[in-house]
């Protein structure tokens, strides 16, 4: 959308407009103004009534009072809904959007024009005037990653940092980070150096976050059930096992097939399994108890996420980067996200999940979770799409389903990303966050993730 359009106030931007708060921006609490449609975006990804799981993870793990995380999953829910109309609105300026404080109670949203401060603040956001759009910072990143050579381990990470508008490369030496942006003819200014002696690796050593086996040599982690067709199965990672290995569930039980996978350059697989076995929206959490999985919205940059493994179990921390490059000893691998979550070999493949929406399967990381460490996810959205896999969600277990519109292409199962536009019933609607599309959430249903045009 033309910068214009911003500028032109709230009568070009009804629907941004409808969000708006009154005075200095304020967290998107439970008592939020509700959308057109009557829904609060919170309500919509089941953040408003989050799991008992969840809530003593994140009380833990970040330090929260059980107030405070309650809180915390509701104002992320509705600040990503804000961020999308922005993101939207502001065209080629946006420059990012993150959360922070102890209960997400700030939403940034980050410009290359001045002019448009008075619009973000009006749709409920904190203004950040910065000198490079994330378009541009994301072509950096990948010139970046096209001057790799070999398998990088000397700068084995890189990513856009939105809250420095940088891109950081995570190098074992300044001299390596050098070097590297020296044959990516990358402007030194759009970059930051991080020197560190951690080396990524995959965490082979191989529900959500229960064992399985690979050809009874290793071990990893379920990510999230799902069906392609009648075939159900789940989704993993990639470097867990090559497309014909074969599985056994936790209990040594015979399971199912690697249908696909990809790994390096991705870290994406999936698993078909036999009769005997059932996909279900379910991650083991704390105790054996399950959280349920309503759906995939992505969530910002600043968000609580919790990890689940067969390794470590039930962790919790932030999300730090989205669209991360990161190379192990095996290869690169683009496009994961960088969180603070801690975990260990076995993990591998188990599950990312904010509050009940599916993030991703864990791909590698660094450290361990008794001194703590960083990891990265492989985003769930991509797999699926890749796959022409359905998540398996409770949302959709529970609710009435909604035919395709074969008019305009707008489907359950059908992966969008914020921006993309769709008609359904006739009316013009653009996209807020990205997820994929489920029968309960048609357009006109669901402000929390489309935008009526």
């Amino acid at each position: 959308m033309a910068h214009r359009h911003v500028s032109a106030g709230c009568a070009a931007l009804t629907a941004l407009c409808a969000l708006a708060l009154t005075g200095p921006p304020a967290p998107a609490a439970a008592d939020s103004p509700r959308t057109h449609a009557g829904v609060l975006p919170a309500e919509t990804l089941g953040a408003n009534n989050p799991s008992p799981v969840v809530l003593r993870a994140l009380e833990r793990d970040l330090r929260l009072t059980a107030t405070q995380a309650r809180t915390r999953l509701v104002n992320e829910a509705e600040a990503g809904t804000r961020a999308g109309r922005l993101q939207n609105a502001l065209g080629k300026h946006f420059a990012g959007a993150w959360v922070s404080g102890a209960t997400s109670a700030d939403l940034t949203v980050a410009t290359t024009d001045a002019a448009d401060v008075a619009d973000i603040e009006a749709g409920g956001a904190r203004a950040a005037v910065v000198k490079t759009s994330l378009q541009d910072l994301r072509k950096a990143k990948a010139k970046l990653d096209g001057a790799v050579t070999g398998k990088a381990l000397d700068t084995p990470v890189r990513y856009i940092d939105v809250r420095t508008n940088r891109v950081t490369v995570q190098a074992t030496s300044r001299a390596a980070a050098d070097t590297l942006i020296a044959a990516a003819k990358v402007t030194a200014g759009l970059v930051d150096v991080k020197v560190s002696a951690e080396r990524p690796r995959a965490l082979h050593d191989v529900r959500g976050g229960d064992a399985f086996y690979i050809d009874d040599q290793a071990r990893c982690s379920v990510g999230f059930s799902v069906t392609k067709g009648e075939q159900q199965g789940f989704a993993t990672a990639g470097h867990c096992g090559k497309a014909g290995a074969k599985t056994t569930g936790f209990n040594k039980v015979a399971q199912g097939t690697f249908q696909n996978s990809v790994f390096p350059g991705q870290d994406v697989a999936w698993v078909g399994v036999n009769s005997d076995w059932t996909a279900t929206p379910a991650v083991k959490g704390k105790g054996d108890e399950n959280v349920q999985t309503a759906g995939s919205v992505k969530a910002l940059a600043g968000a609580a996420v919790c990890r689940s493994g067969s390794t470590t179990g039930w962790h919790c921390g932030t999300i730090e980067q989205h669209d991360t490059s990161v190379s192990y000893a095996e290869g690169t691998v683009d496009g994961v996200t960088r969180t603070t979550v801690c975990a260990e070999p076995g993990d591998s493949g188990g599950s990312y999940i904010s509050g009940t929406q599916a993030q991703g399967v864990t791909s590698g990381g660094s450290g361990d979770c008794k001194s703590g460490g960083t990891t990265f996810y492989q985003p769930i959205n991509p797999l699926l799409s890749a796959y022409s896999l359905i998540l398996s969600t409770s949302t959709a277990e529970s609710g009435t389903t909604a035919p395709q519109d074969g008019k305009t292409g707008w489907a359950p199962g059908q992966v969008y990303d914020t921006g993309a536009r769709v008609a359904y019933d006739g009316v013009s609607y653009q996209c807020l966050q990205a997820h994929q599309a489920q029968g309960v959430w048609q357009p006109a249903l669901t402000p929390a993730l489309w935008q009526r045009l």
